[in-house]
């Protein structure tokens, strides 16, 4: 069944055309990626189908008795809410049904109602009626769910009382994806929900997404997630929508593929009129050939011309050079305490970095990653402990926050200003390869979108020539495209690069040592993210119960066996029983009431009674599953 359609969908501000002619479909239960250069018009498109923005023509359809549930950022969140109460409102519906359902067993107790036949038996069947609703609307499980929901998304017990207020903009954003999961709408518009996620709470979303019973219309630059979500891609270029078959990786191949059949058939008719047109010059004004010159003419004339096929606008080839390369040995960690205003995150006792290294650094929201490596460059001070700078080190910094530039400067002097021995012309042609032409360079750097600063930030970390680079998220705001050409200039760079990142395809082509920080140390894993993986589903697969250490060690996982885990762990096993008895206890509360509709049912007191009886066991059943489901989750 199609939940949501468009036909012919067009926005335009003025002379300026947005999308154009937008021919979208989504079907019940399908995953569909959402996929464009920055400013293609993705969020635009995904803001008029939830109806917070106009269009200028074409028609929008959605299914009868359909909600449709659209990631808003922080929009929709009460300030003054406790993360508890924010969640718990998504079912004031259902607690209202509760309070009802309570107060009419009250009647039922009164001896003024159960005494009266007839009044007993009509507040029973009022009774029946609403517990019948609250119970298809998931009221015996909604606190578990709740639970299970905001688990996933990083907040415990021990948040749930912490005002809405007081959180920080990444911890917004989750609470209101996870009040929209909540809510399960039959049509979610995700717009970057990967945004402010970590790697867990990443594979946690995936694997809730895949299982989702809606359909799913995304716009994200995580490349893994849409690898293992999208069934479909939905590429806007140039105004209008191409429609892919397949995954993020089954589209870019396709892609290239018609890109290549485009560049034949263009090539193919110009090949044609080039001839046509020689044809029509010679013949023209010989009379024995004038009739076919004048007939070869009208065919050019009718001829359909193909467009030149043009290559998105991104990011050209680039080249970090070292200016001076370091020895050996570059950073070494001695004892070192990690942290905020005296306040440790993480501590380690020795490790480190040689020339060539590239590491990439993973752990929890929160954890110090940032502050690590804010504490390498010098923003911030270690508590304790030692850092060895090897020889001819030196160090370029890219911050996520792009806090070292100044909003008034332009561009053009923002770059020119940290290099001004260059010439303007070597600073213009910087500029051009990170897509800044012409009166783009004049641009304030407050104006900038998230993409732009990111661009700039990079170029003025390619003209530095460092040859140890740490890059703080350098992969956020970039289009899809821009990634790929980061990704490329970081594998072929020659010197030394530790980083933070949360993309996990970028990972995956640039690491070749992965350091996971957690409270109890850090555990270094050699190789690239798959190779992490893979060790992870190796340690969650060994022994469940392990003695936790209490010092903080760095712990190295490379091609030996996996080292016993220092935390206690639940095996897969474990988990997937416990969800097949879920699975199974649902199917059981189905069977129950279709049996308490037949007839022979319905009509015999004591038969449903017994039913009835069976699907309260049931229904403590199942809650009991969550609750212990969600428990093992933490």
């Amino acid at each position: 069944m199609i939940v949501l359609s468009t036909s012919k969908l067009t926005k335009a501000i003025g002379t300026d055309v947005i999308i154009e002619d937008i021919q979208l479909e989504l079907q019940d239960g399908e995953r569909i990626a959402l996929v464009g250069a920055n400013g293609a018009g993705k969020s635009t498109l995904l803001r008029i189908l939830a109806g917070l923005e106009s269009y200028t023509s074409g028609t929008i359809s959605q299914a009868k008795n359909t909600t449709l549930g659209y990631l808003a950022q922080e929009e929709g969140l009460v300030l003054t809410n406790t993360i508890w109460q924010e969640a718990y409102s998504v079912f004031e519906q259902l607690r209202v049904i509760e309070a009802q359902l309570h107060q009419i067993a009250l009647q039922m107790s009164d001896e003024a109602v159960y005494s009266d036949a007839d009044k007993l038996d009509k507040v029973a069947h009022q009774y029946e009626r609403l517990r019948e609703e609250f119970e298809q609307k998931g009221g015996y499980q909604y606190e578990a769910k709740i639970r299970s929901i905001l688990h996933g998304f990083g907040f415990f017990e021990a948040d749930y009382d912490k005002l809405i207020d007081t959180l920080s903009g990444g911890q917004k954003t989750r609470l209101a994806l996870a009040k929209l999961l909540l809510a399960e709408p039959d049509i979610l518009l995700l717009d970057e929900p990967t945004n402010h996620l970590d790697i867990a709470t990443l594979d946690w979303l995936e694997n809730y997404l895949r299982g989702y019973r809606g359909a799913i219309l995304i716009v994200s630059h995580d490349r893994y997630f849409l690898d293992r979500l999208a069934q479909y891609v939905y590429e806007i270029e140039n105004h209008k929508i191409n429609r892919f078959v397949g995954n993020y990786t089954a589209y870019t191949i396709e892609k290239e593929a018609r890109f290549e059949q485009q560049v034949k058939e263009y090539q193919k008719q110009q090949t044609d009129i080039k001839k046509l047109e020689e044809f029509i010059a010679r013949n023209l004004v010989r009379a024995s050939t004038t009739k076919r010159a004048q007939s070869r003419r009208k065919k050019l004339e009718k001829m359909d011309r193909l467009d030149r096929p043009s290559i998105l606008k991104t990011m050209r080839r680039i080249e970090f050079d070292v200016e001076k390369q370091s020895g050996k040995d570059v950073l070494g960690f001695n004892n070192i305490k990690v942290g905020v205003d005296g306040t440790t995150l993480f501590s380690v006792d020795e490790f480190q970095v040689h020339c060539g290294d590239s590491i990439a650094f993973i752990g929890r929201n929160g954890i110090g990653k940032s502050t690590f490596l804010k504490t390498i460059v010098g923003i911030l001070p270690l508590i304790s402990g030692e850092i060895k700078y090897g020889a001819n080190v030196e160090l370029g910094y890219y911050d996520q926050e792009h806090q070292q530039m100044v909003a008034n400067k332009t561009v053009l002097n923002e770059l020119w200003d940290a290099h001004p021995l260059m010439d303007e012309k070597d600073i213009r042609g910087t500029l051009g390869l990170f897509l800044f032409h012409g009166e783009d360079c004049f641009k304030k750097v407050k104006s900038l979108s998230g993409g732009e600063k990111s661009r700039l930030a990079l170029a003025k970390l390619l003209l530095q020539k460092a040859n140890t680079l740490i890059l703080d998220e350098p992969t956020n705001h970039l289009d899809l495209n821009s990634k790929s050409t980061l990704e490329d200039a970081l594998i072929d760079y020659e010197g030394t690069q530790l980083f933070v990142s949360h993309d996990r395809y970028f990972i995956n082509r640039v690491a070749t040592q992965i350091v996971e920080i957690t409270e109890d140390g850090w555990q270094i894993y050699i190789g690239d993210y798959d190779y992490y993986l893979e060790k992870q589903a190796q340690q969650q697969e060994a022994v469940v119960e392990v003695p936790a250490q209490k010092e903080k060690a760095v712990e190295v996982v490379a091609a030996a066996p996996t080292p016993p885990p220092t935390k206690k762990k639940v095996s897969i096993y474990t988990l997937t029983k416990i969800e097949t008895e879920i699975h199974d206890t649902e199917q059981e509360i189905e069977e129950v009431k279709a049996a308490q509709l037949l007839p022979e049912n319905y009509h015999d007191a004591r038969n449903s009674a017994a039913l009835l009886e069976q699907l309260d066991d049931l229904e403590i059943k199942l809650d009991k599953l969550m609750t212990e489901w969600s428990e093992l989750q933490e």
